[in-house]
């Protein structure tokens, strides 16, 4: 189960970048990219950053909207048949 909690008090990361005002964006190990918003909420992972801005914004966008459903689905219910 994914929480969303939001933390108490917002530790913003060394080298992180404010965009559009809504959500952070800083490199970490590896090499790969890290979004986080504005109230400590963590968002996603990616090789780039202009990935991550992009597909930050677009979460966000569907979020505000009420559409992320839309762009959602279930693969898998998870549950094993037969025997093993």
């Amino acid at each position: 189960m994914i929480t969303t909690e939001k933390p108490s008090v917002v530790v913003v990361p060394e080298g992180a970048e404010l965009i559009e005002d809504i959500f952070y964006v800083w490199k970490i190990r590896f090499g790969v990219y890290k979004s986080m918003t504005k109230d400590g909420r963590k968002m996603l992972i990616g090789d780039t950053r202009e990935c991550v801005v992009n597909a930050t914004s677009w979460y966000l966008k569907c979020e505000q909207d009420g559409t992320l459903h839309l762009h959602s689905r279930v693969v898998n219910s998870g549950i094993v048949a037969g025997k093993l």
